[in-house]
Parts: C-alpha cells; structure tokens; sequence
C-alpha cells in the first residue's frame, strides 16, 4: 500500500501517488523512459528517501520497520552496478550471508543461465548481460515474498528470457509476488495480477483488458 507518495529531486517532482494498493501476484508498471518507473522501485526497494508512507502486508512500514522490511523484499536493477574487484560468487554468497539463503535454491537458475564458467571472474570483466544475469539470480536470493525486477529482460537473450520466465512461475507458486517494469509486453508470458500505469508523474491503476 502506498499512501501519499512525493519523490522529489530538488525543486523537480518526479513521482506522486495519493494511494494506490499493490495486490498479490505480478504487478505490472508501465511507462514511458524517464516516467519514474525506476524511481517507484528504489523506493519499494527501501534504497532512496521519500516522502508518505510504503506498507507492506497491510503492517510493515518501510519507515517504521526498514529492518524487517527489507527482509521480505529483493530487488534487481535495471542497470547494476557491482564492485568491480569482486567475482559474482562473492556478491552471491554476499546475499546469501545477509538474506540467509540456500545455494542450493539458486543452483538451477545458475545453470540455466549458464553462469558456472564464469563466476569466478572479477565483476570487471563482465558484460552487460552477464550483470544481468548474476542481478537477476541475486533478486532470488533467500525468500522474499515480494521481488521487484527494472527491466528484467533487457540485454537478456530468448533462451535466458525463457528460463527467467520459468523462474518467476516457479517462485509464484511457492507464494513469492513480483513487481515487474517492462516496455516489453509481458502479459501474454506471465499471469499479471493487475498494471500500473505512470503518466505525468502519477501512478494510475489500468484496467485489465479480458479477452
């Protein structure tokens, strides 16, 4: 649940939201570039200051409870940023360490995504699409029960596309809700649950269209 949501940068209003309420499953926010889309998330993320209130299971403030908040909550950015100096297994068992997580949950993706012959390599030398890949695995760390993925599928090609769709169904079924941003029409991959569309700097519900 959000509740009279401001993001501000200096003077600049960048994002508003009176109320608007999240429900179970996968929400989708749509959007123009620049419309806020990544600033909705780092704010859901707990990572960026704002001004309302952020609620999560109708109980944990994000102001008031950040500890237990950022527990239930993982997130993948659209364009990450890793320390260079280190290899993806350190950043992995970095989450795994703070999100008390199981390899063993993550192996499948790992392999799907055909990341075990480099891992051990220093973040330095990754491609785009190899920090994707290891953001991606690490939004699976543990067990959220909410994943927030930016523009999860770019620089992603068809294969890893797929296994990342299977992934996300997998997870649903043991209860795990997922907030996506996506240009990329991705109703008739995933089940979404409801759309959120951002125009003129506010958050709007969309209506589902039936077929």
């Amino acid at each position: 649940m959000i509740n009279n949501l401001s993001k501000n940068y200096r003077n600049n209003t960048v994002l508003v939201s009176s109320s608007a309420k999240l429900s179970t499953g996968i929400t989708w926010i749509k959007g123009r570039n620049g419309s806020g889309k990544s600033t909705l998330l780092k704010i859901l993320a707990g990572l960026i200051d704002f001004k309302g209130s952020v609620i999560f299971n109708e109980r944990i403030n994000l102001k008031k409870h950040p500890i237990a908040y950022r527990k239930l909550i993982n997130f993948a950015e659209s364009e990450p940023l890793f320390p260079p100096f280190f290899t993806g297994w350190d950043m992995i068992n970095l989450f795994l360490s703070a999100k008390n997580g199981s390899l063993q949950t993550l192996a499948h993706l790992i392999s799907d995504f055909g990341m075990d012959d480099y891992l051990g390599y220093q973040i330095e030398s990754y491609s785009a699409g190899m920090l994707k890949k290891l953001s991606l695995v690490i939004a699976f760390t543990g067990k959220p029960e909410l994943i927030l993925l930016d523009e999860p599928f770019i620089t992603l090609d068809d294969d890893a596309i797929d296994k990342l769709v299977e992934s996300i169904k997998k997870s649903m079924m043991i209860g795990t809700n997922f907030i996506i941003t996506s240009h990329y029409s991705i109703s008739s991959a995933l089940p979404i649950t409801s759309t959120f569309i951002i125009r003129d700097k506010k958050i709007e519900t969309e209506t589902i269209q039936c077929p």
